[in-house]
């Protein structure tokens, strides 16, 4: 079942209507894991670093030793075209790839030319106010060595999903995230700031989380109006000491937490300023 509504699928150089198949049972996307994907959205007109997203996914195929055949600036003029319908809808916006063809001895992809598609699913925004409660998981995010952790690969998801799980079982809505040594990563779900006495830390990337596309926005957008933004090595004591938390994503853009385990915050400024300075820039830049 999918996730949103009002589906429209890119596939084999035209757009569909509906949520076509797309796979076949030999491809190696679907018995291998070689499957990579990226989200952007689209929100009243406004289609926030949709290139970016879309230069992301050719980065992460090739990571996947996959050969991505689109280029971004295609890309982007496909899915324009495919929104064209959509109006002012909120839109997720889903560029993919996946091994079609296996070489020999059939784990490692193919040379041949992998699978593409573009899914547009109408999905709205959280609505004025929500927030979210996080707490910790006994699940870290993967290293280099051992996964393909420099790619928005299909692969990785499921141990966010066990992340998540076990979250929701504590009656949580989701949960933040140690890497290899036990520092703060990121949520299951998307990056996070903290928030201290006005200045704004998030983790430094190190490899085992994707640095976000909106994350690196709103650093930009923080940093131009002013405030301090530090990315460096945070510990779980580190959030819990902050005066307020946030997730960085791209399906929600930035997400309130008011609760980790038995810690309040409250909405910040900050938070809040955030919010303000991201729709301020992608209303400037459309």
């Amino acid at each position: 079942m999918a996730t949103g509504t009002n589906i429209r699928t890119y596939f084999e150089g035209q757009w569909h209507e509906g949520d076509i198949p797309l796979m076949k049972a030999a491809d190696h996307g679907m018995w291998l894991g070689s499957a990579v994907f990226d989200g952007a959205r689209a929100v009243n007109g406004l289609v926030p670093d949709l290139d970016k997203h879309c230069e992301r996914v050719n980065r992460s195929a090739e990571a996947l030793m996959l050969t991505p055949w689109v280029s971004t600036q295609e890309m982007v003029e496909i899915v324009r075209e495919g929104l064209r319908p959509y109006g002012d809808a909120p839109v997720y916006i889903r560029p993919m790839y996946w091994g079609q063809d296996t070489g020999p001895g059939a784990i490692v992809p193919g040379k041949g030319k992998a699978g593409f598609a573009i899914c547009l699913e109408e999905i709205p925004f959280a609505p004025e106010g929500a927030t979210i409660s996080v707490t910790t998981t006994r699940f870290r995010r993967p290293v280099m060595d051992s996964s393909v952790v420099n790619a928005k690969a299909a692969c990785l998801y499921p141990n966010n999903a066990r992340m998540l799980a076990e979250a929701q079982s504590k009656g949580f809505d989701n949960a933040l995230v140690a890497d290899a040594l036990g520092n703060l990563a990121e949520s299951a779900t998307a990056n996070v700031f903290l928030v201290k006495d006005g200045a704004v830390f998030t983790p430094i990337p190190n490899g085992t989380f994707l640095a976000g596309i909106t994350r690196a926005r709103h650093i930009e957008n923080l940093r131009a109006d002013g405030y301090t933004v530090h990315e460096s090595v945070l510990t779980f004591d580190d959030a819990r000491d902050a005066d307020e938390l946030f997730l960085s994503g791209n399906m929600a853009k930035v997400t309130p937490i008011t609760a980790f385990d038995d810690v309040s915050y409250q909405v910040g400024p900050v938070t809040r300023r955030t919010r303000e300075l991201y729709w301020a820039w992608a209303k400037r830049t459309a």
